[in-house]
């Protein structure tokens, strides 16, 4: 009732406003299929990264941005061996991501609708292009260690960029119906739960990556114990960041188990969350089982390659576990009540602007997650 005895109107306008508004067209298909594409070259790209280390590689082609003086795209294929061939073939990879890292970032930018997604894509530009450079320190400055590992960290967060937009971008997120309750139900131990497994994979990568450019990988050589006992008699900073990464793998699993048996004890109708949580599992079991083998096998070149491999998907996959946990936060809309300056009708007599009765309407709202009420200042229904 209006101020001055006036009705008030309730006009709504859709009846799922939180469900995003984006229409499955060709063109969003073709690009979520090609950050599909660039995620799965990035893998391509970390196990070759990953061979250049495990063969002691890094150095085979001593300059850089050329190698061995000739232009990065016409040295001689006559010429690739050895050692060369995985330095100078990691390069020629790392070129291809990069320039189908400029074409996504070009395409979102051009037609992704979604203004943070757009920035995620410039996102991901900036992390390849900072990759190059440092990759390219690494060769200049001879392979400091910190660098090294400052360029396989950064490796890992280009990957999840690249995952997370193929995620963004697939027709399950974008159609997802977040009106469903039990998509929408509050579940805040198990989003910081994912949260921190994720935090803590990456976490162990990174200690991993400095084992692998300390060459401390085989400071304990025996497995599972260690010099015989469960911790090391003796230490040594090689031996200190080896045992820790040891550590932070038993860590890591406790927390992975947890999480997938929160996931499947509080949401096992959720195949976009169990179909990920069974993967989950499985890869941390080859990873444990990969390190294991690294060890026995005295750093088999390839063993430890896709040790590394595999543990950036493990990465990948607890990281689409978060961002599904996530997903009702990122409501592309939501609800907002704004006044309808339309004229209406209420027992034959029009109803203008200067009279009490307040009529609302519910519009898209930018701002994720979020429900706002404007008030009419005609006056309040």
């Amino acid at each position: 009732m209006g101020r001055n005895g006036g009705i008030g109107v309730l006009r709504i306008r859709s009846a799922h406003p939180a469900v995003p508004a984006h229409p499955a067209c060709p063109a969003r298909s073709m690009l979520h299929r090609f950050s599909q594409f660039l995620a799965g070259c990035t893998v391509l790209l970390i196990l070759a990264g990953s061979l250049v280390t495990s063969h002691d590689a890094g150095l085979s082609v001593p300059d850089w941005p050329t190698s061995y003086g000739w232009n990065m795209f016409t040295f001689p294929p006559s010429m690739w061996v050895a050692n060369i061939l995985y330095e100078h073939g990691h390069r020629l990879i790392a070129s291809s991501v990069g320039f189908l890292t400029i074409v996504l970032a070009t395409w979102l930018w051009t037609s992704e609708p979604r203004a943070w997604l757009r920035w995620l894509g410039v996102a991901a530009l900036g992390a390849v292009i900072a990759q190059g450079v440092l990759g390219g320190l690494t060769v200049l400055f001879f392979l400091p260690p910190a660098v090294s590992t400052a360029h396989a960290g950064l490796a890992e967060i280009f990957f999840c960029l690249t995952v997370a937009i193929a995620l963004f971008t697939s027709p399950a997120w974008i159609q997802e119906d977040n009106t469903d309750p039990d998509r929408r139900a509050a579940d805040g131990t198990l989003r910081r739960l994912a949260t921190t497994t994720t935090v803590l994979v990456y976490g162990q990568i990174l200690i991993g990556a400095a084992m692998r450019h300390t060459g401390a990988g085989l400071a304990i050589p025996d497995f599972p114990l260690m010099f015989g006992g469960i911790v090391p008699d003796h230490w040594t900073p090689a031996i200190a960041v080896h045992f820790a990464h040891r550590l932070g793998a038993v860590i890591v699993s406790a927390f992975v188990v947890t999480t997938v048996s929160l996931v499947w004890a509080r949401r096992p109708q959720r195949r976009d969350l169990t179909r990920p949580a069974l993967i989950l599992v499985a890869l941390v079991a080859i990873q444990v089982t990969l390190g294991a083998l690294t060890v026995v096998s005295r750093r088999d070149p390839w063993i430890n390659s896709f040790h590394v491999v595999c543990g950036a998907l493990v990465l990948a996959t607890s990281l689409v576990i978060t961002l599904r946990t996530w997903r009702v936060k990122f409501a592309a809309a939501s609800v907002r009540l704004k006044p309808d300056t339309t004229e209406d009708y209420v027992g034959g007599l029009p109803i203008g602007s200067n009279q009490s009765v307040g009529s609302v309407r519910l519009q898209p709202d930018q701002i994720a997650g979020s429900v706002q009420l404007q008030p009419d200042h005609r006056g309040q229904a």
